[in-house]
């Protein structure tokens, strides 16, 4: 999860320079090829393409069809509003998550998982803290966003039982690839240099976190790994609040305690007694 964790903070970054000079589609096109190669080592190293084999191609294409609508909402919400409240926003994710894992999932809701939820979202809560007159459209759609992507990891989790991190990841790209071929191609133009440069970012830091988050998974609970995502609300604001010069203040700091209590009080409560 430290490796989710930093991977998903440089790719905010990144795709939203990337999408100053491209569009959504474009990015996430070049994000998907170009993965397929970075991944090859991982293949590589794990048993060469008979890694590859699933008898769950329909729930990875399932899958990842609900993961790419979210992923464009994601990239869209980064050019509409903060860094930080795009990953705030996102972080009603885990609500969703715990209700799916329950009910598909056979996981425990107990009462320490919900309060270590309730916790984060009071955190996330003062971070974003959502105008009088409502949500904004932005903030609409990384909504839309955060729904969709606690479906997919939800799915990811099931996925794991009978698959390695690896086919889940290259499952991941294949199917997004297929899906963004055409609307990638109708919007085509080439990058700069610049652009390049941070659009290969994307694409590394976009394989090697979910391969992460595969692989968190297959040691945790989905309700256990994923409060601990959490943390990335604080960082990206740090990062908004350095590099873009985006509002740092006392509630965003409240918040952050706030959501780091609820991750050391969810994950003592994982490890359970001492053997």
């Amino acid at each position: 999860m430290a490796g989710w964790l930093t991977l998903m903070l440089v790719i905010a970054v990144a795709g939203r320079e990337a999408t100053r000079e491209l569009t959504v589609f474009q990015v996430m096109e070049m994000r998907s090829v170009m993965g397929m190669v970075l991944l090859w080592p991982l293949i590589a190293v794990s048993g060469g393409v008979a890694a590859l084999k699933t008898q769950r191609l329909r729930e990875h294409a399932a899958r990842n069809v609900v993961h790419y609508g979210a992923q464009y909402a994601w990239f869209a919400a980064l050019t509409l509003i903060p860094l930080a409240q795009v990953v705030a926003i996102e972080f009603t994710m885990p609500i969703w998550i715990i209700l799916l894992a329950a009910l598909f999932l056979g996981e425990r809701i107990t009462r320490w998982k919900v309060l270590a939820v309730a916790l984060g979202l009071l955190g996330v809560g003062l971070i974003v803290r959502p105008s009088t007159s409502g949500l904004s459209p932005g903030q609409l759609v990384a909504l839309a966003a955060a729904v969709g992507f606690a479906v997919s990891v939800t799915m990811v989790k099931s996925l794991t039982r009978t698959d390695s991190a690896v086919a889940i990841s290259f499952w991941m790209l294949v199917v997004q690839s297929l899906l963004g071929l055409l609307p990638a191609l109708w919007v085509w133009r080439w990058p700069s240099a610049t652009t390049w440069g941070w659009v290969v970012l994307v694409a590394f830091c976009g394989t090697f976190s979910h391969y992460c988050m595969a692989r968190a998974m297959r040691h945790a609970d989905a309700t256990v790994v994923m409060p601990m995502d959490y943390l990335r609300v604080p960082l990206t604001a740090l990062a908004g609040w350095l590099l873009y010069a985006e509002r740092l203040d006392l509630l965003t700091v409240l918040g952050t305690v706030l959501i780091l209590a609820g991750n050391v009080l969810n994950l003592r409560r994982a490890a359970g007694p001492a053997r």
